[in-house]
């Protein structure tokens, strides 16, 4: 604890914290505000309009929506917060200290992952108190009810604490993959909005190439897409079941966590 400690205290000593604060708060309104808007159609019965149909389509599904509101850019930036916990290391030449005041370099990188998800749930408690209050208030006022005891909302606000942990997990673990500071922020930010992207567009261009809607499930293996499936609570012709995204985000997290650990106890940190 005294190392998680340590480790929470070198980020909130910083500027660090409050500026990805900000941009998770400016990322959260945006997406409320968009969010709202397409509740409001889909519950007015122009959901086919729109492509939303199943649970999605309900009230609930619309509430479980708008409470994850922010969900995309949030979990890049507390991925970005995981991989500036290891950078900042080498950036500020502050690991040599580090490791020679605690040689075993496990235990750092365990701490690392442990700051790391205490931050990644302050992020998704601090987003969802804000999607909380404005949701309860549209939703009230649109006529729906706060949909709060509906199951479908407490999965989605469960499994995104669930991809806040995660996302923070696999910051600490490209940080160890690459050291460079700006290197790794760049590297991260452009696969995660860029490659996203791509990634979702060849799979639609696979599926018309194969003739086979089912291909596009497929995207679900890029952690990006597998956050959305998530917390989407139901699966359509082109997403899996929410599960299905859970499993390939955890394995993602084992993953990286293991590799974090092996390559910083054999890299050469003088």
């Amino acid at each position: 604890m005294n190392l998680v400690r340590s480790e929470l205290l070198k980020i909130r000593t910083t500027s660090t914290w409050w500026l990805l604060g900000i941009g998770a708060f400016l990322a959260t309104a945006l997406a409320f505000a968009i969010n709202a808007w397409l509740a409001h159609q889909v519950l007015s019965g122009n959901a086919e309009d729109f492509g939303v149909s199943g649970e999605q389509a309900s009230a609930a599904g619309q509430a479980a929506n708008l409470y994850t509101s922010g969900q995309y850019l949030g979990l890049l930036f507390v991925m970005l917060i995981g991989i500036l916990m290891v950078t900042n290391e080498f950036f500020h030449q502050t690991a040599t200290t580090t490791f020679l005041t605690t040689p075993r370099r496990t235990s750092v990188i365990l701490s690392k992952l442990g700051a790391a998800s205490l931050l990644g749930f302050g992020f998704w408690l601090a987003t969802t108190v804000i999607d909380l209050v404005a949701g309860t208030i549209f939703l009230t006022v649109d006529g729906h009810g706060t949909q709060l005891g509906e199951w479908p909302v407490h999965r989605a606000l469960l499994l995104n604490l669930l991809a806040y942990a995660i996302w923070t997990i696999l910051g600490v673990g490209i940080g160890t993959l690459i050291p460079n500071q700006l290197g790794a922020v760049i590297t991260a930010a452009v696969l995660y909005l860029v490659g996203t992207q791509v990634v979702q567009l060849l799979f639609f261009l696979l599926s018309n190439w194969l003739d086979s809607q089912a291909v596009v499930k497929w995207q679900v293996v890029w952690p990006a897409v597998a956050s959305q499936v998530m917390i989407s609570g139901s699966s359509t012709e082109l997403t899996p079941d929410w599960w299905v995204g859970a499993l390939v985000l955890v394995g993602y997290a084992l993953v990286s966590g293991v590799f974090g650990v092996l390559i910083t106890r054999r890299r050469d940190i003088s």
